[in-house]
């Protein structure tokens, strides 16, 4: 008797800042798990071409790297283009690209709530807009990544965490407007990969000792709740999953 084919075989699955960290665990997972990945980068297209080459090592034809600075006007509607012209059809789009730095209340600037803004929400209500027909057509699913700090702001990151709660606001917003054939999901990510610009270690023993598992987690865990939402969540819509070994449960 045959296997059963991989859940997500013969699905389309665009995540956007594919290339590295968090994003590239989710392209992996979604290509184990059977799926074409189109891996979204801005400026990392060197780790982007790497991981493609990786997975059309695995299976041929299903990994393609796509190129775009999506906080342009036109950037998310030509993204969706290529990855329908590359691949034919799209049913995952997983939100993934953020931009992450503090923004101390004095000194914001309206250059950083551009760039912030445009990374963190505008791209992905756009990338959602012009992805909408295909996704109907296939019934599809997004999955925004969000953050924890969307639900309560971390102090000195104002304009970030303001971000990411409009994010969580239009996953839910989405999750209405493109019922009932599309899903919209969210996963909201705690301390589970240092920031790259780092933490001193007393500041990450503090994160951890205010995480109520007092561990941190890891990319593998919020790539296992993409598929989770990708494969056995039929009947989930609007939600926001924190996948944050209950961080936000502690003050």
């Amino acid at each position: 008797m045959e296997a059963n084919p991989p859940a997500l075989d013969g699905q389309t699955a665009l995540v956007t800042g594919g290339a590295r960290r968090v994003g590239a665990e989710i392209v992996r997972h979604l290509h184990a798990a059977g799926a074409s990945v189109a891996i979204h980068c801005n400026r990392s297209r060197a780790e982007a071409q790497a991981l493609a080459a990786e997975l059309e090592a695995l299976r041929s034809g299903s990994a393609a790297v796509f190129s775009a600075d999506l906080r342009q006007p036109e950037a998310a509607a030509r993204l969706i283009a290529e990855v329908l012209e590359r691949f034919g059809s799209l049913q995952l789009l997983v939100n993934n690209a953020a931009s992450f730095y503090p923004t101390p209340w004095p000194k914001i600037t309206p250059a950083q709530w551009a760039d912030l803004m445009g990374t963190n929400l505008q791209a992905p209500l756009f990338l959602a807009q012009a992805a909408s027909s295909e996704l109907r057509r296939a019934r599809g699913l997004i999955v925004n990544i969000v953050d924890i700090h969307g639900m309560r702001s971390l102090p000195g990151y104002l304009v970030y965490s303001t971000s990411k709660a409009g994010l969580i606001h239009l996953t839910q917003a989405l999750a209405r407007e493109l019922a009932p054939e599309v899903r919209v999901n969210a996963i909201a990510p705690g301390p589970v990969l240092w920031p790259e610009a780092g933490l001193e270690e007393a500041q990450r023993q503090e994160i951890i000792r205010r995480t109520l598992l007092q561990r941190p987690g890891s990319p593998a865990d919020i790539a296992a709740a993409v598929i989770y939402f990708a494969t056995a969540a039929p009947f989930v819509t609007g939600q926001i999953l924190a996948v944050d070994g209950g961080r936000s449960l502690r003050r």
